[in-house]
């Protein structure tokens, strides 16, 4: 006798509106079921009848999957009902763009090591998503247990939980880990009332993991003499900026918002110096939510927590303290604002939300990142000064490749990573490395955000080489990318390289007024690369920090991003564009702007502003098509050659570098605007032979091709 489904049953035993949506979302999702195999993996495709076996580490990963879906099915909520779903976000508490290391669950559950990464765990399958420069990746460090998806294309999470969940099933998730705005959009997609999303308590992955967070470095304070205001003027312009939002305050959720406003800096997450806190402003008092007890006494003093009782001194409390804190003391506000998403940054976590009573919640941008965006005198000064010595370290690091790979040493992307990092180590001033040093070779570099690793590693050959490094000082933040040829370049690689140079060029260049939106920049610079027919699969630009994290919002150049933010002078981001030829090269140049103002008006009011490259770093001078460039565009490379000479180059001298200085000089003499020889015949004509000889000796040494 043929079985009915309960859930069709009910179609006729209830509410004829209800049982009808139940009905029909179980349907769909009969009809979704399995819909979605994932990205195919080579190595999970065992012989037919064989079962996967999962060994070594691959078998560690398998006993941690199994016992989260232990943990989902026994103490999963509030409710003490078991969870079908459960997601792991790769976000900590702040959103965080890199993670300290008690905070990588997503690697510690999965084993995959990519920074862009979030998963979901069912009873009887699993999922990973991350992005397209990291699917190889992922292929080789997660084991067959999962499917593997691509961020941002479909499935997304909630179609993917859409086919293999049935109505009335529960997906978890730790509300501090998930930010606000994207927990909403889950909870609308799942279909209220087919697919309960449900906050718990306590991440269950840590749970699985146990007690694991290890000790972290105290805190320091930022000096004046590097971050050019005092905290306590930074705070007064918040508090202004609350008043005009009729706000009685804001909670500060973002670390590099925090240890921008309070100048002081940390080393919680690695490449970015700030420390684990939420920083409460209101108009009468300044909380700061921390791990009080490694808090040293500068830092006490420089924050004024010693017998703190007015609006202008830190009283300190503990990190989890601020749940109880929100709670209390929301009962007397009428407004107050809760970071909303803009950029890069999401914005505050369901947890915030969660936490506060909704009526007065004001979800708006963080008015800290526009303050802190626009660099002071003092951070400006700093962030050309930190590039400089960037300029001196990268220098010095090329020099020596090109004469040691002719001497055939073996060179891999790791040795030479090491070097790049250790060159920025020795400078003045230095706090590390913005991020992974990624040194891609030959086929490397055709694949963006590529960084090796020691199952990737590399040795150098005759071939492109993209170097994408950046360094952290304490006045500055740096990046920088580089692509060179190690041997004889093709009329190709020459072509595409110039291509992606004319692009750089034209931005660079750019006069406009400062009501013109960054994403419209974005054609100035793919424009030589789209006149090839390709394109490269990254932004063009975003925001860079002054001793703080090398992407920071508001600016964003990409011409599918949606914004309404300008430029400012004082402002400071990146400008990269690049050519990817699959399995074969890439090409990519960066260098950090600084925007300035030109001191003109704009017929309609507005200011004209222009842009001033700080990275100072030479080109690739053989994989450069001087006829391809313009005038203007030769003029404007002779004049960033001049810059480095000046600046890297006095530097270089005065530290008695004179290999690395001799190279930088070559790397960057001057390029004819015109036919130099026949520049040669008119100027010179008059010349005897053996003169027009020397002469047409010293102008081959400064021409192209």
């Amino acid at each position: 006798m043929t079985k009915v489904h309960p859930l069709f049953m009910s179609f006729f035993i209830s509410p004829f509106p209800t049982a009808l949506a139940v009905f029909l979302a179980t349907i769909e999702l009969a009809v979704a079921q399995n819909e979605f195999p994932g990205v195919r993996r080579a190595k999970c495709s065992p012989p037919s009848g064989r079962v996967q076996i999962y060994e070594g580490h691959d078998n560690v990963l398998m006993k941690r999957l199994q016992t989260l879906r232990t943990e989902m099915r026994r103490r999963s909520s509030t409710q003490s009902m078991e969870l079908d779903a459960y997601l792991v976000p790769g976000y900590d508490e702040h959103q965080s763009p890199f993670l300290m290391e008690a905070d990588q669950r997503v690697q510690f559950l999965t084993g995959f090591t990519g920074s862009v990464g979030e998963a979901v765990v069912l009873q009887r399958t699993a999922a990973l998503w991350t992005d397209d420069h990291f699917l190889a990746q992922a292929d080789l460090e997660v084991n067959c247990a999962w499917k593997l998806f691509r961020k941002g294309e479909h499935p997304s999470i909630a179609d993917f939980l859409l086919s293999e969940l049935s109505p009335n099933m529960r997906v978890g998730g730790d509300t501090q880990l998930i930010p606000h705005q994207q927990w909403k959009n889950l909870e609308s997609e799942l279909k209220p009332g087919v697919i309960r999303l449900v906050p718990i308590n306590r991440n269950l992955v840590d749970l699985v993991w146990g007690y694991r967070r290890p000790a972290s470095n105290a805190p320091k304070v930022h000096a004046v003499r590097f971050a050019g205001e005092t905290w306590a003027s930074k705070v007064a312009k918040l508090r202004a900026e609350l008043t005009a939002h009729r706000c009685d305050g804001m909670i500060v959720t973002s670390l590099t918002e925090v240890a921008y406003l309070l100048n002081v800096r940390g080393s919680d997450i690695p490449y970015v110096p700030v420390f684990k806190a939420y920083l409460l402003v209101t108009h009468e008092h300044l909380f700061l939510y921390t791990n009080t007890s490694r808090l040293t006494h500068s830092v006490s003093t420089h924050l004024k927590t010693h017998s703190c009782h007015n609006a202008n001194c830190v009283k300190l409390r503990e990190y989890d303290d601020v749940w109880r804190d929100l709670r209390t003391l929301s009962q007397h506000w009428q407004r107050f604002l809760v970071p909303g998403p803009i950029v890069f940054d999401t914005g505050a976590s369901e947890a915030i939300h969660a936490g506060l009573p909704s009526n007065i919640i004001l979800e708006r941008p963080s008015p800290v990142i526009f303050q802190r965006a626009q660099k002071n005198d003092v951070e400006k000064r700093g962030m050309r000064q930190a590039h400089i010595k960037d300029g001196v370290a990268m220098c010095e690091v090329l020099s020596r490749l090109e004469d040691r790979f002719l001497a055939g040493d073996v060179i891999t992307e790791l040795s030479l990573a090491r070097e790049i990092d250790h060159a920025r180590k020795i400078q003045n001033y230095s706090e590390g490395i913005a991020f992974p040093t990624a040194v891609a070779a030959g086929k490397h570099s055709a694949i963006p955000n590529y960084t090796p690793t020691n199952r990737t590693n590399a040795e150098l050959t005759e071939s492109m080489l993209l170097i994408d490094s950046g360094g952290q000082y304490e006045d500055g933040t740096t990046e920088v990318s580089r692509t060179l040829h190690l041997g004889q370049p093709t009329k190709e690689q020459i072509e595409a390289y110039t291509n992606v140079l004319i692009g750089m060029i034209r931005l660079s260049m750019l006069t406009f007024p400062d009501n013109l939106k960054p994403a419209e920049l974005d054609a100035l610079a793919r424009g030589p690369v789209w006149g090839s027919m390709n394109d490269y699969p990254h932004g063009t630009g975003h925001g860079i920090g002054s001793y703080s994290s090398v992407r920071e919002s508001p600016i964003s150049i990409s011409y599918t991003a949606k914004q309404r933010y300008t430029f400012k002078e004082g402002y400071f981001f990146s400008n990269e564009p690049g050519y990817y030829k699959p399995n074969a090269y890439g090409i990519r140049l960066e260098n950090v702007l600084e925007v300035v103002d030109t001191g003109k008006i704009h017929p309609t009011g507005y200011k004209f502003l222009a842009f001033q490259d700080v990275t100072l770093v030479p080109f690739e001078r053989k994989l450069i098509d001087r006829t391809m460039l313009s005038v203007p565009e030769i003029k404007w490379l002779n004049g960033y050659n001049a810059r480095i000479r000046e600046f890297v180059g006095s530097e270089l001298k005065r530290m008695h570098k004179m290999d690395a200085f001799y190279w930088m000089m070559n790397k960057t003499s001057h390029v004819c605007e015109s036919n130099c020889a026949s520049f040669a015949i008119s100027t010179f004509g008059h010349l005897s032979l053996g003169n027009i000889f020397t002469v047409v000796l010293l102008l081959a040494r400064f021409t192209f091709n």
